[in-house]
């Protein structure tokens, strides 16, 4: 599964840069033929766009990399720290798209050339349609956070060249001026917003926020079902990129022997394997009774 996954998410981030470096030299070209504010914020955007595919393409081959001494949980969480740098990068298209639009209220000239701006933006849509496809294809199989976040942005692309249409439209066409820096103004705000609801899975990651209690509910009940288990507590989960560790300590008889207690362990985490495949677990025997001195520690 391990090859299975770099191979699909390397695919998913060479996709994308193919994409946006395709997009970004049509855009350029209708940016400049246009003179469109709309079509500029669009460009900015995939300017951003090649630049973050860029970034997820390094993340997602450091985060497939094998656990070594310096990494012993692997480096999976490289995924999260690159969805947060692409969503500072998007924050930084949205602003400059705003800034742009702002400057562009109270223009009684055309946007020149629609034509160009309107072709362009339909290849746009055609493009981002095929490459969210396969994204989400690949984040179902792998759970790749970075994925998922290039993914989000890409997905603002297909409102953001739709608007674009509309802007070229309803200014060049139907003479109503203004059209284009309010449609500019729309598409710094939705891609401002897309970026700050991404944030909060990559923040989760790199702070080890616990599973959710259902889901921990789930685990005790499965390691609980084992015979010889007699309690499970002080469980604690973290994540990193797409494998979860997981440690928790399950009371045992007192007399039990060292090797029945082995083959009790052996046959909690076989159980928790097959309902939680990629994850990893450390389990602690304690004797009956027996309550670690943290009181602090969740349980």
């Amino acid at each position: 599964m391990t090859d299975d996954r770099a191979w699909l998410t390397r695919s998913a981030a060479l996709a994308s840069a193919a994409v946006a470096t395709t997009l970004l030299m049509l855009k350029t070209w209708a940016a400049v033929e246009t003179g469109s504010v709309a079509m500029l914020g669009s460009l900015a955007d995939t300017a951003l766009d090649l630049l973050a595919s860029l970034l997820t393409l390094f993340a997602v081959g450091l985060a497939a990399q094998p656990a070594d001494d310096d990494h012993r949980f692997g480096h999976g969480k490289a995924e999260a720290i690159a969805a947060l740098m692409q969503i500072l990068l998007i924050l930084g298209s949205a602003v400059a798209i705003m800034w742009r639009a702002v400057a562009a209220f109270g223009r009684t000239d055309l946007p020149r050339a629609p034509e160009v701006g309107i072709g362009v933006s339909v290849v746009g849509i055609l493009l981002t349609l095929a490459l969210v496809a396969w994204q989400r294809s690949v984040v179902r199989r792998t759970g790749s956070i970075a994925i998922g976040t290039d993914s989000l942005h890409y997905q603002s692309d297909l409102l953001l060249n739709v608007t674009v249409i509309a802007a070229f439209a309803l200014d060049a066409y139907l003479g109503l001026h203004g059209a284009d820096a309010v449609f500019g103004t729309i598409i710094a705000l939705w891609i401002g917003w897309s970026a700050l609801r991404s944030a909060r899975r990559a923040v989760d990651m790199l702070m080890d926020r616990e599973w959710p209690d259902e889901k921990r509910r789930e685990l005790e009940s499965i390691a609980m079902a084992v015979p010889g288990v007699e309690d499970v507590h002080d469980l604690r989960t973290r994540s990193s990129g797409n494998v979860d560790f997981v440690q928790f300590h399950i009371w045992l008889a007192p007399e039990m022997t060292v090797a029945a207690a082995h083959d009790i362990v052996d046959a909690v985490e076989q159980r928790l394997i097959e309902a939680f495949p990629e994850s990893e677990f450390f389990i602690h025997i304690d004797p009956r009774g027996h309550r670690e001195l943290a009181a602090d520690i969740a349980a």
